[in-house]
């Protein structure tokens, strides 16, 4: 069928890599389950049972030549895609034929391949993590001192600098690298449990050797590259493992929604913009305008993410006993999708922060709009050293601001405090004295100490500690 005439999901036409679109690709998959069988093989060999070698290298040999042919033939008949690869598999492999997936059941390749995928996926994710953590330091070190108005509620708050903004947002983003490390050191195998988990075809082909039960879990992990298996399960590792793994790309949709919505507030102050091509069309209407088109992109992709956590919440929540198959078309879904829109995110979000453009001419005039309403307690305090009374200029100072205020909301003027400051004797202040004391970096605190204090103590040395994660390739992504 025409692919033009087919639904494409986005998430691998248009916002995920090849390499994450690769891990959730049949053919990943499909090789997976046959590293799992020749993992399972080896183990039972290796455990006392009758397989030869020779089985063995020939399914090897044919460990990544798949007859797909084959294998969807014989699942148009049976209607089960695992023995029917198995099928396949012996079609290649007749001197192995009878001891493929020996002992198992349909969740040892399914689960495990599952928890294979999720492993390197979020392993790539990783990557991904450290690269926008590194570019956005970059970023911070480099705008430490340009001071920028600070907002609470939106509205102009005390001064605060370009780069200490920077390191809210890579905060937040080094608890999701945090949460990574954790969920990947925590990641088992479902193993070889067979079909309730308890074991039962294995202990039957060892004879009733417990013991080798047990090896054969921690061979087959050891093979698989996993630091073992978990203890127990049904026919399935629990589903709780789902709610994990997608909250915790709902935890980094969260801080890059964050984010987004900061720099399209920025964007349109017209202090910082992400990246314009230079034939890049921002409307089809409107020709001068440069649309936030890849932070609405992203936030577009947090939104999908964040609300993608439902699926495991309800999915492990409503398993039967030791398993049902409810749980199986919604995975094939919530699973894939949500790492694809997560390496969209990523991606874009390592594109915007390599490429933000700031302004500091426009941050400069905010801050001379500001600044005279923030200054009026230094103001006050050089007024009280001159003799003056604390009280008496609070309240002047109060109505002067309050006149100010008005002048700028009623009749679109400039802030004209000082110079109303300077006309009234009670401070005994000049303009250009008024005027000394509107330096903008006088009022942005340690922010360009924190902002240094925070990249060279704390997160160079995190990158330097994992410098094999260094990635410095541009993302080539769809404006």
């Amino acid at each position: 069928m025409d692919e033009r005439k087919r639904y494409v999901s986005p998430l691998s036409g248009r916002y995920a890599g090849e390499d994450m679109q690769y891990l959730f690709s049949s053919e990943y998959k499909f090789r997976t389950w046959r590293r799992l069988w020749i993992a399972l093989a080896e183990s039972e060999k290796e455990l006392g049972l009758g397989i030869s070698e020779e089985q063995i290298a020939e399914l090897r040999t044919h460990a990544d030549d798949i007859n797909y042919a084959d294998a969807e033939a014989r699942e148009k008949e049976i209607r089960h895609d695992v023995m029917s690869h198995v099928y396949a598999y012996g079609l290649q492999c007749p001197l192995a034929k009878p001891i493929i997936h020996l002992g198992a059941t349909s969740c040892y390749v399914g689960d495990n391949t599952d928890l294979i995928i999720m492993k390197e996926a979020l392993l790539l994710i990783r990557k991904r993590l450290y690269k926008v953590i590194s570019l956005l330091s970059d970023f911070a070190l480099r705008w430490k001192d340009q001071p920028t108005l600070a907002f609470t509620h939106f509205q102009p708050a005390q001064p605060t600098t370009v780069g200490k903004r920077a390191t809210l947002w890579i905060q937040d983003l080094v608890m999701d690298l945090e949460d990574t490390e954790y969920i990947l050191e925590g990641l088992r195998l479902l193993g070889s449990k067979g079909t309730t988990g308890t074991q039962a075809s294995f202990l039957e082909l060892f004879s009733g050797d417990h013991e080798k039960c047990r090896r054969l879990d921690s061979l087959i992990a050891e093979k698989m590259g996993f630091a073992g298996c978990y203890a127990v399960s049904g026919q399935t590792y629990t589903r709780k493992v789902d709610t994990r793994v997608l909250s915790l790309l709902s935890g980094i949709a969260q801080s890059a929604h964050k984010f987004s919505n900061d720099v399209r507030l920025l964007q349109h102050l017209k202090e910082i913009e992400e990246p314009f091509e230079k034939d890049q069309v921002g409307s089809s209407a409107m020709a001068y305008k440069r649309n936030p088109m890849r932070s609405e992109r992203m936030a577009g992709l947090c939104n999908f993410v964040i609300s993608n956590v439902t699926n495991p919440l309800i999915t492990g929540s409503t398993q039967w006993l030791e398993r049902t198959l409810d749980d199986s078309a919604n995975r094939r879904l919530s699973i894939a999708e949500g790492f694809l829109a997560a390496d969209g995110i990523l991606r874009l979000y390592a594109n915007i922060a390599d490429g933000l453009v700031v302004y500091p001419g426009m941050m400069d005039k905010h801050l001379r709009a500001e600044l005279p309403f923030m200054a009026t307690e230094n103001i006050m305090m050089d007024a009280v050293k001159a003799g003056g009374d604390r009280q008496e200029l609070h309240e002047r100072i109060r109505r002067l601001s309050m006149e100010a205020g008005r002048r700028v909301k009623e009749e679109g003027k400039d802030n004209e405090l000082l110079s109303l400051i300077a006309e009234d004797p009670t401070f005994g202040l000049s303009l250009s004295e008024l005027e000394e004391r509107m330096d903008p970096r006088l009022y942005v605190g340690r922010a360009p100490q924190q902002t240094e204090e925070y990249i060279e103590g704390c997160i160079r040395p995190l990158l330097e500690s994992r410098s094999e994660l260094r990635d410095d390739k541009k993302d080539d992504i769809t404006v």
